[in-house]
């Protein structure tokens, strides 16, 4: 349960916050709240100090996971808990706690909650990387291949699967950043390692599409 500090008052951002992750996980995510700051006097680049009115960007992305559905947000606007405190949640909470500052305005804080997630590949955590496969720091993008590997790839391909159209907005935003920012370095679009990260998904979707193709055959026979 949430302490009588957080729960009395009316933070929008909690709901939203339950509402980005499976319920079976609800105890989990209310600790991990616990520990947010939840102080509207943001820390941005260059220790500048803004005010802002909500942690959370209005902008949410509707996903499926395992029949579920999730509504993770586009930016977070939280500062970073204390370590201390951060370092009482249990292994599970951190990788919770990880996934949410994956959403994080600041590019270097998204970059070292991702190493935090590297060989962490429980399924609730895949639409938090996948949202990075359409991300525009390129340094996150080779840090994210790391990521993409035989152990995690069918995970990434059955997201893939169940929510095809985030996919392909994913892919186009992909080529996007690609063609503003790094035509020049990459010029062909193959070479670029959005492209590469993308395409070592697709491998694994059609895995995915063929085995449920065989299931659907067999479940016809019997």
């Amino acid at each position: 349960m949430l302490t009588s500090a957080i729960s009395n008052v009316n933070y929008p951002e909690i709901d939203i916050i339950f509402k980005a992750f499976p319920a079976s996980l609800r105890h989990d995510v209310e600790m991990v709240i616990e520990v947010l700051p939840f102080d509207l006097n943001v820390l941005f680049r260059f220790n500048k100090v803004i005010k802002v009115d909500c942690l959370i960007h209005s902008d949410l992305q509707k996903i499926y996971l395992d029949r579920e559905t999730l509504e993770i947000p586009s930016r977070i606007y939280f500062n970073e808990p204390k370590a201390e405190k951060e370092e009482e949640l249990t292994d599970l909470q951190k990788n919770i706690l990880n996934c949410l500052y994956l959403r994080h305005h600041n590019g270097i804080v998204r970059q070292k909650r991702l190493e935090r997630l590297l060989d962490k590949n429980d399924y609730f955590i895949i639409p938090y990387k996948f949202h990075l496969l359409g991300e525009y720091v390129i340094e996150i993008l080779d840090d994210l291949q790391k990521h993409i590997t035989t152990n995690s790839v069918d995970s990434f391909a059955k997201f893939a699967v169940d929510n095809e159209k985030y996919f392909v907005k994913t892919e186009s935003r992909m080529a996007n950043y690609w063609n503003a920012y790094y035509r020049w370095k990459s010029q062909k679009l193959r070479n670029y390692i959005g492209r590469q990260n993308i395409d070592q998904i697709k491998k694994g979707t059609h895995n995915i599409r063929f085995a449920a193709r065989l299931a659907g055959r067999w479940n016809k026979q019997q």
